[in-house]
């Protein structure tokens, strides 16, 4: 798609983000059905319809500018959100090359890369960027290369190590998790990574999913989708910062819940990296508040009973105990009872 950026928008203090009637017909709905479980729900990373958030490998929206601006603010503020061990250099380069030639390849009215050998030039019109650079010279560039690459990606990228049959987190620039922290899950396995989710362990998901990752080939990158809710278009729901989001959770009342909470949907890439042999984790946030949701008649059903029969277990390990109710009720109105079609796709 040709994004038409809107750089002024906000995610925190006035929160003035909205989403375009475009961005909410191609918002990725993690729902194919009225009921929700966890699943591996693993597919092929393959381009998907034009204009859709899978068209091409990476996703350049109309939210690109403001979002590379947010992830600035919250790495000026806490640094940490970059970190990578020294061991992982090599994967670093991996995907800066990997973006790099995605953005070039997909979006060449925004991004340029030309190479002669090893020395490259980037440019990055949206963000006003030029750089040569000779690649694997770490000297040539302003900041290590997966903290300069990842200022420039929607989107939280992980990077795992691979070894004694096993995923290893040792790298990442994470500005937009939900409640969770690269400062401490930094040198976690990947089943470690996830032990806190409940029900999914006994259901074997994170193994299957684990040894399916640890066979993942280069040039078959996969995804899935995740999800959760939260009170205002706020990316940085890190527990580092719960104190400035956590209290918002009380604000929500049946009346307002509509332009308060919003659905938060992960799109996670997985790629193989081609020198380091390590992994990319990409996990871009998408946000759609309910009122916005509620516009494709199919997606305000299923919402509804989506929440309304939401496990209890799950209610509680997405956060969504304090406003679960709220938004059911403000979602009722929005629900006639009329079946809706298997997928997602809007009627």
């Amino acid at each position: 798609m040709s994004a038409v950026f809107k750089p002024d928008e906000t995610f925190r203090d006035d929160f003035t983000f909205h989403n375009s009637p475009r961005a909410i017909r191609r918002f990725p709905l993690p729902f194919p059905e009225d009921k929700y479980m966890y699943s591996v729900n693993i597919e092929a990373h393959t381009a998907g319809l034009a204009g859709s958030h899978v068209e091409f490998a990476f996703d350049v929206d109309e939210h690109y500018v403001a979002e590379c601006r947010e992830r600035a603010l919250v790495l000026a503020a806490e640094p940490n959100r970059f970190q990578a061990l020294p061991h992982m250099l090599s994967a670093q380069w991996d995907c800066l090359e990997l973006i790099m030639e995605s953005f070039a390849r997909d979006y060449p009215a925004h991004f340029t890369l030309d190479k002669a050998g090893n020395r490259w030039h980037w440019v990055n019109r949206p963000l006003g960027i030029e750089q040569e650079f000779i690649f694997g010279d770490v000297n040539t560039l302003p900041r290590p290369p997966l903290d300069y690459i990842g200022r420039q990606t929607q989107g939280d990228l992980v990077v795992m190590d691979q070894r004694d049959e096993d995923l290893w987190i040792e790298a990442g620039v994470v500005t937009t998790q939900a409640d969770w922290s690269l400062d401490f899950d930094l040198g976690m396995t990947f089943t470690e990574w996830h032990g806190p989710v409940p029900l999914a362990h006994e259901m074997n998901v994170f193994d299957r999913a684990r040894k399916f990752l640890l066979n993942l080939r280069l040039g078959q990158p996969v995804r899935r989708l995740n999800w959760t809710m939260t009170v205002n278009p706020r990316l940085d729901t890190s527990p580092e910062n719960y104190p400035f989001w956590g209290p918002d959770r009380g604000t929500v009342t049946a009346q307002n819940a509509g332009d308060l909470v919003h659905l938060r949907v992960e799109l996670q890439g997985l790629w193989r990296l081609p020198r380091s042999n390590g992994m990319l984790f990409g996990v871009r946030c998408y946000l759609i508040s309910l009122r916005e949701l509620a516009t494709v008649p199919k997606w305000g059903r299923r919402m509804h009973r989506v929440l309304r029969d939401l496990h209890p277990a799950l209610v509680e390990y997405k956060g969504l105990t304090r406003y679960r109710d709220a938004a059911v009720a403000w979602l009722a109105s929005y629900d006639d009872g009329a079946p809706t079609s298997p997928g997602t796709a809007p009627e």
